[in-house]
């Protein structure tokens, strides 16, 4: 059982771009869903698609690599946790890596990137940050 859904979809996909896999399975969320939505539109993934394995819904995502073998997402770090939920304002939403990597925030309009959310002028619950 897994307690952390999220911090488990980031490791899996920080785990298989390390050593090389060309793709991921993942147990299938919404929230996981839109994330991935979310990177993919980044271009950190090639994509993904919802399947079944077993009976159980599936994501199997498609990583993206540059063209010498390194992986896109050189790194992924959980920021707001079950035991501790992290919280930002319009003015207060990080910048990560002076715009080069992304914050995923989640807010009343759904999941988007730290950049989204200054531009709907909106803070919001930040997940995840990538680069």
């Amino acid at each position: 059982m897994v307690t952390d859904p999220i911090a488990d979809l980031l490791v899996r996909i920080q785990n298989a771009a390390r050593r090389g896999h060309e793709a991921v399975s993942i147990p299938a969320s919404k929230l996981k869903g839109e994330i991935l939505q979310v990177l993919k539109a980044e271009g950190f993934i090639s994509t993904f698609e919802k399947s079944e394995d077993a009976g159980h819904p599936t994501l199997r995502v498609q990583l993206r690599y540059i063209n010498d073998g390194q992986p896109v997402i050189t790194g992924m770090r959980r920021i707001s946790r079950p035991g501790k939920r992290v919280y930002v304002g319009k003015r207060e939403m990080p910048k990560i890596m002076a715009g080069m990597g992304v914050a995923i925030v989640s807010n009343s309009k759904g999941v988007m990137t730290d950049q989204a959310s200054r531009r709907a002028n909106l803070g919001g619950e930040v997940l995840c940050h990538i680069w």
